[in-house]
């Protein structure tokens, strides 16, 4: 039977010591942060742009189809009637929300209503 030390492969190898356990430690809270500090705005930019374009896509729905409304309301909900997500609400002259509409995970800008088909045939 062969000993590891009978390697060939091994010949003139020595073990390398391992770095202390504080060292090692605090390289990990570094790379831990490093990471944070990559990943942070980016979440803390697409949470802000997401807000901003619920808020003016429900206001623009809300004057268009809501004419007697006296605001809007755009709030991220997980629990809705519309699902999970961005979920709109109009105002009423006693500020009482009212559920309008979904505007999904992602809201969008809103889109032109199709125009009529005015031709006759």
């Amino acid at each position: 039977m062969s000993q590891p030390d009978d390697e060939p492969e091994l010949v003139g190898f020595v073990p390398i010591e391992r770095k202390p356990a504080k060292r090692r430690r605090i390289m990990r809270v570094f790379v831990i942060l490093a990471i944070a500090a990559l990943v942070v705005p980016g979440v803390i930019t697409t949470i802000s742009v997401a807000s901003r374009t619920a808020e003016r896509t429900c206001a623009i729905y809300v004057a268009h189809y809501r004419p007697d409304a006296v605001g809007s309301s755009a709030r991220f909900e997980i629990f809705a009637p519309g699902g999970p997500g961005w979920q709109c609400y109009w105002l009423d002259s006693e500020e009482h929300a009212s559920y309008f509409a979904p505007l999904g995970l992602i809201p969008t800008t809103p889109r032109a209503p199709e125009p009529a088909d005015t031709t006759q045939s």
